[in-house]
């Protein structure tokens, strides 16, 4: 069943809602990824960003911020790609098989052209 980016997205703001963090920090309060995620979510969203500023006592300037940061992690993610580990040994293992084989031929063209060895012949 495919969901619609809508959905996907409330479903996310559903998961990181669970933590309640709709209000703002007291002193000395941090700030927890589960909470600005929710912002940032929201701010995907489509609402507005004074909203949010005032209801989360951030300013706005600190909530573009995280959002340009969580679109550059979206961006890195999706570029990685999440291939079989087996795969990387055996590009790499192929590779030190092409090295050698080359090495394997130099030096046979070496021992070509420098000392042939002589053939010798029993008595």
């Amino acid at each position: 069943m495919e969901h619609s980016e809508n959905e996907r997205v409330d479903e996310a703001l559903e998961v990181a809602g669970a933590s309640g963090a709709s209000t703002p920090l007291g002193p000395g309060q941090r700030w927890s990824l589960g909470r600005k995620r929710e912002v940032v979510l929201r701010m995907l969203r489509g609402e507005p960003l004074e909203s949010l500023s005032r209801e989360f006592g951030v300013e706005l300037y600190r909530l573009e911020q995280w959002k340009e940061r969580a679109l550059a992690g979206l961006d890195a993610g999706l570029r990685e790609r999440g291939g079989d580990p087996r795969e990387s040994q055996l590009d790499a293992a192929m590779k030190r098989i092409g090295e050698l084989n080359m090495e394997v031929e130099l030096l046979r063209e070496r021992c070509r052209r420098t000392a042939p060895f002589v053939q010798r012949t029993s008595r």
